[in-house]
């Protein structure tokens, strides 16, 4: 059977869609790109915004067109909140919820028996897997924080974190297949270790659970770089941060979303921090580390957000110095509190908050990346791309700052992929690319 797979959304999605190639390749199914004519197209899906909720609808409706013989699959959080509305597609085949991954491959490969009448075809080899510099591991599952914004509490369940032994044993096969950087990933990635202890929240646990994973992590042979996913801004304080920055594998580059600078807003959000507090994290993250990279999430457009609010928010990510910003326009969420909220911003006046603030997040990018021209980073080197048209080899620094680097010879650029190697930074080119060359 020749499967395609398509992932939407966060980091963990993409974890998810591994591991469910895994299954196939396994069980010696060939996986192919989703371009390719396939027996199965499964697209990984997201609904975290109504733009998400399009996406995969457009997506599955385009593998549909692709091959009208096959079979296609929606899986993820999508489906599971699609069900809840009581929606349905008739292009669909298969709707496999979060719950249900673990199962696909024998899903599918009964469904091709019931249809053909027979067994299925196998190939003879697993598909190879694609060779990676940086893989994502899932570790934990599931939210419990409820903003009142957000979907994905009610479609991703509880707290479940994954065992350390069975995290380490993960990292092992990955560091055997090649992988130099491994970024730890969760929904809620601050309450790793919750649900495994009688502590009812991550507060109680001071961030121990997730700093002893990183510390084991990092003792896996050829593991060079472990990079933290998004985290709960309350996880920051001194002892995290100075036990954190002990690790020689940690990377200084921490992703605290904010999702707004203003405290009202923050309020209505129901997110458990005063711009005051978040500023005290990002201190605490400066002292134990040398130009830590802080990147974020910021909601433009939510309910009842004025001019005044939003004006406030610009002035604190400007106050912030964020290395990088993620803006997104606020989409109502049927189910969420905020859903029912009045106030609701009209869509004119999100997108043209969303571009000044966008505006502003380049402006902070380089701001942030200037103090590196001229200097020496170490740069994980990942592919040969096209950069401003000319050949590069791309790749990124420990503070997740994307760098290209002129391809002379095309041997000698392929033999640097998956190496971590001096660069010195020149000058920034297009899309918040830093161009460098290679130190010797």
């Amino acid at each position: 059977m020749r499967v395609a797979f398509l992932s939407l959304g966060c980091k963990v999605n993409y974890y998810e869609t591994e591991r469910m190639k895994e299954q196939f390749g396994e069980r010696g199914h060939m996986v192919v790109s989703f371009e390719e004519e396939a027996d199965a197209y499964i697209v990984n899906t997201c609904t975290v915004t109504n733009i998400a909720d399009r996406k995969s609808r457009k997506m599955l409706h385009r593998a549909r067109r692709m091959n009208e013989n096959a079979l296609v699959v929606a899986a993820g959080c999508y489906v599971d909140s699609a069900r809840k509305r009581g929606e349905a597609d008739g292009s669909v085949d298969f709707f496999i919820g979060n719950g249900e991954k673990d199962r696909l491959a024998e899903v599918l490969e009964n469904a091709l028996r019931e249809r053909e009448g027979q067994s299925v075809q196998k190939k003879s080899e697993a598909a190879e897997r694609e060779e990676r510099t940086r893989a994502y591991l899932k570790v934990q599952d599931g939210c419990n924080q409820y903003c009142t914004y957000c979907i994905i509490p009610y479609v991703r369940g509880p707290l479940a974190s994954k065992p350390k032994d069975q995290v380490v044993a993960e990292v092992e096969k990955l560091a055997g297949q090649g992988v130099r950087e491994v970024v730890l990933t969760g929904i809620h990635l601050s309450s790793y270790g919750v649900d495994l202890t009688e502590k009812k929240s991550f507060l109680e646990l001071e961030g121990k659970p997730l700093l002893s994973l990183v510390r084991a992590v990092g003792e896996v042979p050829g593991i060079r770089r472990i990079r933290l996913g998004s985290l709960e801004p309350r996880i920051i304080t001194h002892a995290f941060a100075e036990e954190l920055s002990g690790l020689e594998k940690a990377c200084p580059h921490f992703h605290l979303s904010l999702q707004s600078g203003c405290d009202d807003t923050l309020k209505r959000m129901n997110r458990h921090y005063s711009g005051r507090e978040y500023l005290e994290k990002l201190e605490i993250l400066r002292k134990y580390f040398l130009r830590p990279s802080i990147t974020t999430d910021i909601i433009v457009g939510f309910p009842g957000e004025t001019e005044e609010e939003f004006a406030a928010t610009c002035a604190f990510a400007e106050r912030a110095g964020f290395a990088k910003i993620h803006v997104f326009k606020y989409s109502r969420r049927q189910g969420t509190m905020a859903d029912a909220m009045e106030g609701q911003v009209p869509e004119q006046v999100k997108a043209e908050r969303s571009d000044r603030l966008i505006q502003i997040g380049r402006q902070l990018e380089r701001a942030y990346g200037a103090p590196f021209l001229g200097q020496d980073v170490q740069v994980l080197l990942e592919e040969i791309a096209l950069v401003q048209g000319k050949e590069c080899l791309v790749g990124y620094n420990e503070r997740y700052m994307r760098v290209a680097i002129p391809v002379r010879e095309r041997m000698q650029a392929e033999g640097l992929c998956n190496q971590v190697v001096p660069v010195r930074i020149s000058s920034q080119g297009e899309d918040g690319i830093w161009l460098g060359e290679i130190e010797t």
